[in-house]
């Protein structure tokens, strides 16, 4: 039923519950395989892969290509699963990820649909809040989910879509916004995330919130965002 696709990069720890999420899911059927895509890493996230029975497959590419490169080496499964490596899916995800695609493959126009997941943080206090808050209002009213609440779509409907495009940062907005708000569902079960911020720079920082304002809100092209990214 469902092909797994995660870029990693030097992402042993994080890989570890991710990966544990899915078990229940693959011992019922529903994930058909595991393919990561690494970018280089020099942990020890092959031996996670390899231990979990997960395909592995290296290339040096920026997230968004290895992201293609996996949906097109994934056979097993009528849909595709993009998850980040530090995203862990709550307990009992997959029956409503199952329900989620029996219904589409009854409905007309089912299989143009993709599902996102709600975002939760792992971390304490009024931050982590106000960001799960935000992040609901965005998915809900602009119908554009980050990478890390996962993306769950049908193989059909990918390729359609023309895939991820080669884009160094972005192309998860990217690919929400040409999917369209109509044609993307929002599952009740998290998506859990740490909630940590990463250790840039305020300028830095700042750059990226307005890059994914102008995808997310003003539906600037992501290729055009990307330099203001950074």
């Amino acid at each position: 039923m469902i092909s797994v696709i995660i870029a990693t990069e030097n992402s042993e720890t994080e890989l570890v519950h991710t990966l544990s999420a899915l078990v229940p899911a693959a011992a019922e059927g529903v994930i058909r395989e595991v393919i990561i895509v690494d970018g280089g890493s020099s942990d020890g996230t092959e031996q996670v892969a390899d231990a979990a029975g997960c395909e592995w497959v290296r290339i040096d590419a920026p997230r968004s290509e290895r992201l293609a490169f996996g949906a097109a080496k994934a056979k097993r499964g009528d849909w595709l699963l993009f998850l980040r490596p530090e995203t862990l899916l709550e307990s009992g995800w997959h029956h409503e990820a199952q329900g989620f695609v029996e219904r589409a493959a009854r409905a007309p126009n089912g299989p143009r649909t993709a599902a996102s997941f709600r975002l939760r943080y792992e971390a304490f206090g009024l931050g982590a809040r106000l960001g799960e808050t935000i992040a609901a209002l965005r998915s809900q009213l602009l119908g554009m989910p980050y990478g890390n609440q996962g993306l769950l779509i049908s193989r059909q409907f990918y390729q359609k879509l023309g895939g991820h495009k080669p884009l160094p940062e972005l192309e998860d907005l990217d690919i929400a916004k040409r999917i369209g708000r109509g044609r993307m569902v929002f599952l009740r079960a998290a998506a859990v995330s740490s909630g940590e911020t990463d250790d840039e720079g305020l300028v830095s920082g700042l750059r990226r919130a307005v890059a994914r304002f102008c995808v997310g809100t003003l539906r600037l092209p992501a290729s055009l965002a990307v330099k203001l990214h950074g």
